[in-house]
Order: C-alpha cells, then structure tokens, then sequence
C-alpha cells in the first residue's frame, strides 16, 4: 500500500488514502503482475478496456467522460514511462470527479 500511495503522491500532494487504498484491494490481481501493475497508455485496446471497464462501471462515466478523463490522465503522467495502474486510476477518479465513487 505505501509504496502505490508513495506514487500517487507524485502527482497529488494530499491523496485520499482511502481511495487509494481501496484501488489496491480492487486491482490486487492486476498488481500481482509486473505487467498489468502498469497501464501501457500507448495501447489503444488497454485504454479501450479501462474505459468500458473501470470508466463505465466504476465511475459510471459516459464515453465522452471517459475519453476527456483518459486522456488528461495520459497527459498528467506522460513523463512517467511506467505508469503505475493505481495512480492512473486514482488520477482517472480525480480528473472525472468521481473520487466518492472510490473512496468509501
């Protein structure tokens, strides 16, 4: 857990560590794995799945909220060649303003 909050707080000073803490316990399979653990935000089909995915049932977003979301959040953390799932999803939640849909 600390060291995906640790990641988050690269990008967001103050994070909500309950939600944080909930995407861990969400996505503690794709962690478990060094390459589902990072988001290849090149790949067309990882962003299409994150977004009917997590975006659409999730954050309930729309498409057009999903795209707007995802592509900030590409944006956000383009410096960051291994983009940690965690942080982008934290990111995704912030960006949408759906926080509330994440942490408890």
């Amino acid at each position: 857990m600390e060291k995906y909050l640790a990641n988050v707080k690269k990008y967001v000073p103050n994070p909500v560590e309950d939600a944080v803490e909930s995407l861990v316990n969400h996505l503690r399979l794709a962690l478990a794995n060094r390459d589902s653990a990072t988001v290849a935000a090149t790949d067309p089909e990882e962003l299409a799945g994150i977004k009917s995915g997590y975006c659409s049932v999730n954050l309930d977003l729309t498409s057009e909220q999903a795209d707007a979301a995802i592509q900030k959040v590409c944006e956000i953390m383009k410096g960051d060649k291994a983009k940690c799932r965690v942080t982008f999803y934290y990111l995704l939640a912030q960006e949408s303003d759906t926080m509330h849909r994440v942490a408890g």
